[in-house]
């Protein structure tokens, strides 16, 4: 073979394989960029302070200590990187809220999930209990409940609390924007903040540490990601929490993303949303056939009169509402669904429908049934 024939074959090949070279070389890189931040990120956030200083410390939780304040006591005392990084990790892992007061031998050679398994195993000198908030209910109804499981003996200073949000601004900016806010017509600021769900506290814990440990759970659910989300749709989190309350009452969990593109289709065309149990909410009441005075209730919560979200939330979403809220269903978004009503109050079932006249057409269908379901439930005893 002659030199030039030699030459364009080399050229030739070098083509072929000089995709594959920079992408070998690409992946490399990457691979590299990719190792060197683990192993800053593990070096600065996760690793033990000392692993090779198994010196043991002493650690106390007070009683009534939240997951940050416990986090912040863990990195003063030089037993963990980050205390954000402990504090997201314990949430994560479902033992934020089961960390318990007492006194701990720990060390400086300790991973954090060994010293989270330590904290929420307990030293077996406090009294614990659970109590349980389930979805849907309203600040008043969480207070008869913590009463009943005897959490508190009376739900008064809880209510005071809700009402107001005193001495929880500082540490939550999401209420200190409610109480800046100072919505005439707002029966409770802490409504719909209440995250649900199952709690481990010590027996004789205070109102303020109850609600803390909720509150501290709607700060974990209500992250990053839903926070960007809502600034797509130009909700702030009140907003977001207000309209996830009512689709938490309208639906249930398998019509919640299909309820919440409907009252997103009518506040988009500036509709009043006409919910049924916002009404309910305003007049403290249950009943699902309403009065045209009832309806017609002077409230900053009754969304017949007035246009857009009510004043505040009426209960406390779950998460499956809150993600309903922020990511309404698109097919029933694009067909223009404005109208849904009851159909068998046993089971929950909606319908759902486009024009005006296909909903009072199913309304007068299905109304006997709702009465027939007043009679029942509204008995006495």
């Amino acid at each position: 073979m002659t030199e030039p024939n030699r030459g364009r074959g080399w050229n030739i090949a070098w083509q072929i394989v000089r995709p594959f070279s920079i992408f070998l070389c690409a992946c490399v890189l990457a691979a590299g960029i990719l190792a060197t931040a683990w192993k800053y990120a593990f070096e600065h956030y996760i690793m033990p302070p000392d692993p090779t200083d198994a010196t043991e410390v002493e650690f106390v939780i007070k009683r009534g200590s939240s997951v940050s304040s416990i986090a912040r006591q863990l990195k003063e005392a030089d037993l963990v990187r980050n205390k954000g990084v402990f504090q997201y990790l314990s949430e994560f892992i479902g033992k934020g809220h089961q960390l318990k007061a007492g006194t701990y031998t720990l060390s400086r050679s300790m991973t954090l999930t060994e010293i989270i398994d330590i904290l929420s195993a307990g030293d077996g000198g406090t009294d614990v209990m659970t109590f349980t908030v389930v979805e849907g209910l309203s600040v008043e109804s969480i207070a008869k409940s913590l009463v009943e499981q005897k959490v508190f003996s009376s739900p008064d200073r809880f209510l005071e609390l809700c009402k107001t949000g005193e001495g929880l601004t500082e540490k939550y900016d999401f209420i200190k924007d409610v109480a800046e806010a100072n919505d005439e017509g707002r029966v409770y600021a802490l409504e719909g903040y209440l995250y649900p769900d199952t709690y481990e506290i010590y027996v004789g814990s205070s109102e303020e540490t109850v609600i803390g440990k909720m509150l501290d759970r709607m700060n974990v659910i209500y992250g990053v990601t839903y926070r960007d989300r809502a600034l797509e749709l130009n909700l702030d989190m009140d907003e977001v929490l207000t309209l996830a309350s009512i689709i938490e009452k309208e639906g249930k969990p398998a019509t919640f993303a299909k309820v919440s593109a409907v009252f997103h289709n009518r506040l988009k065309e500036n509709m009043a949303l006409g919910s049924d149990v916002t009404v309910q909410y305003a007049l403290g009441i249950k009943r699902l056939v309403l009065t045209k005075d009832e309806l017609n209730v002077e409230s900053k919560y009754n969304t017949y009169l007035n246009k857009g979200l009510p004043v505040g939330a009426i209960c406390n979403p779950g998460n499956g509402a809150i993600e309903a809220a922020l990511y309404p269903d698109a097919e029933t978004l694009e067909d223009g669904y404005l109208y849904f009503t009851l159909a068998d109050p046993e089971t929950g079932e909606l319908i759902f429908s486009k024009t005006l006249e296909e909903h009072n057409a199913a309304v007068e269908t299905y109304r006997p049934l709702w009465e027939a379901y007043d009679r029942k439930t509204q008995q006495p005893g």
